[in-house]
């Protein structure tokens, strides 16, 4: 079996439609929040999301993003994402907003082999709001998997690509797909083999400049445009 990771789509859907285009032939994809937020198409990542739910093994959770704009639950946001989400409040369709609302927090799958994974978007302590870089102390991880039973832990929120093993299991984030912060603006993915039981990661160039025109035409801060330039 072949599983695809994802997270952090943020409304860009020319870094998703390039990341599909690689992913489309896996068995399950697993998908860690933040479908919108920042990028100027979400009603259009939204729906390629809901249609693929429905014809895939296509699960996915409630990032903070999604549930700023589907609550208005935005004030711990920085000014920029603060304007990006009251924009995508008033173009999003009712029924997109809905389909971000229903997004459970934590989401359950067992693979072939019967390994089992938890999605989630932050942390299992703070599932929305909590950050988990990969420079955190190993006692971190170790604290946060005291938190889960099943043998891997999937995250999104940071934007930065992470495999942590420890005594058999394993913390992954696939990084970004529509906003990358490691540096490298390209679309970040991975991939699961349960048949190895490898991970592996993967980075896919999109059509960036027609994300950030999107951006700028739609009266969103200059500065979402700039950073996806440099991935940060």
């Amino acid at each position: 079996m072949l599983i695809a990771l994802i997270s952090d789509i943020h409304s860009n859907l020319e870094a998703l439609e390039a990341v599909w285009d690689e992913i489309k032939d896996a068995d399950v994809f697993l998908c860690m929040g933040d479908l919108v937020g920042y990028g100027a198409s979400p009603n259009e990542v939204v729906e390629f999301v809901r249609k693929q739910m429905e014809r895939r093994t296509f699960l996915c959770v409630r990032g903070n993003h999604d549930n700023a704009i589907a609550f208005g639950a935005d004030w711990s946001f920085n000014p920029y994402a603060r304007q990006a989400v009251r924009w995508h409040q008033r173009v999003m369709t009712s029924e997109n907003l809905e389909f971000l609302r229903q997004l459970p927090v934590r989401q359950l799958f067992t693979d072939d082999t019967g390994r089992s994974y938890l999605l989630i978007h932050g942390s299992p302590r703070a599932p929305l709001d909590e950050y988990l870089f990969p420079w955190l102390p190993e006692s971190e991880f170790r604290a946060v998997l005291s938190y889960v039973r099943q043998d891997d832990l999937l995250l999104g929120h940071t934007h930065v690509p992470m495999l942590k093993e420890i005594e058999g299991r394993r913390i992954i984030n696939p990084g970004s797909v529509g906003q990358p912060r490691d540096g490298d603006w390209r679309a970040s993915y991975a991939l699961i083999d349960t048949e190895t039981k490898g991970v592996t990661f993967y980075r896919i160039e999109y059509d960036v400049e027609e994300s950030t025109r999107k951006i700028i035409e739609a009266g969103l801060p200059r500065f979402l445009a700039d950073r996806l330039f440099e991935g940060l």
